[in-house]
């Protein structure tokens, strides 16, 4: 077998067309073809997606029966992974002509690093927050839910969730990536066994970005390219009033998920208490409003 540099797995639910977009920036990044694989594992998709991806002979697609969530899906790409690195990448972006190789050269270079991540951007040319944030403490996530961050963005007191205190144009380190574009080590991977698949749907790259870190590898933020992210087409859009719903909902179970995995024991019951609370009543606005 040939010696395969990075495996790029890709989770589609229902996202054809970008999909499309997205397998075409791949193609057309300048990367040498020999040194990728791209691995593309469908979610029980409706919209045709299946029928698109048996005529991509290049692509190694799996094909679920039903839609077993973000986590167990890209844990089905890393058992078909021969790449040194992995990438994890979503269906709706694109990437830009030489970005993965400049990010594989910093990797090869620092091989103490576990995963760098880019510049990730919206359509509207903003940056993504989610690529490069710090972890949910009871701290981070009261200053987000509350507001306060958004009312001191560059404070280090009040925006240690988005790390807005940070200088965004140069390289750094930072607790996680958005899962939208994380590459690492495929030795981490098996070490770590892969994502928790408990989380169905967010807050798995928050987890696998945690265990990387706890296992003493660093996780970078490198500025000096970008990616393109068309946000929020498989869940959170708006584009349906019930599953936007029901994904804003698992959004907040799964930070209920990561407290009690890492932070339940290491704070006082009142702190526990409190936050559960906040995520309880969040939910159940959304249950019973709507928002």
């Amino acid at each position: 077998m040939k010696d395969i540099q990075v495996s790029i797995i890709i989770v589609s639910f229902n996202t054809k067309e970008l999909l499309k977009g997205c397998l075409h920036s791949i193609e057309a990044s300048q990367c040498p073809t020999d040194a990728w694989e791209i691995i593309v594992v469908d979610n029980a998709s409706t919209d045709g997606s299946a029928q698109y991806l048996k005529k991509k002979n290049h692509v190694v697609s799996v094909f679920n029966d039903t839609n077993v969530g973000f986590s167990r899906a890209n844990n089905q790409g890393i058992s078909k992974a021969h790449g040194r690195y992995v990438l994890f990448l979503n269906s709706d972006t694109e990437l830009l002509p030489n970005s993965l190789q400049v990010l594989l050269a910093y990797m090869d270079t620092y091989r103490r690093v576990g995963v760098v991540t880019c510049r990730v951007e919206l359509a509207n040319g903003a940056i993504d927050p989610a690529c490069h944030r710090g972890f949910p403490t009871p701290w981070a996530a009261f200053t987000y839910f509350f507001g306060l961050e958004r009312l001191f963005p560059r404070s280090i007191y009040f925006s240690s969730y988005h790390l807005g205190y940070k200088d965004m144009q140069t390289i750094h380190e930072i607790d996680a990536p958005t899962g939208a574009f994380f590459l690492t080590r495929s030795e981490i991977l098996h070490t770590l066994h892969g994502f928790d698949e408990e989380y169905f749907m967010y807050g798995e790259d928050l987890d696998l970005a945690y265990r990387i870190k706890k296992a003493g590898w660093p996780i970078v933020y490198y500025p000096k390219v970008s990616i393109l992210h068309r946000k929020k087409q498989s869940g959170r859009s708006g584009k349906n009033g019930e599953i936007k719903k029901r994904t804003d909902i698992y959004f907040y179970d799964t930070m209920k998920i990561f407290y009690k995995k890492y932070f339940m024991k290491a704070y006082p019951f009142f702190v526990t208490r409190f936050i559960f609370m906040i995520l309880s009543f969040r939910i159940w606005i959304i249950k019973t409003i709507g928002w």
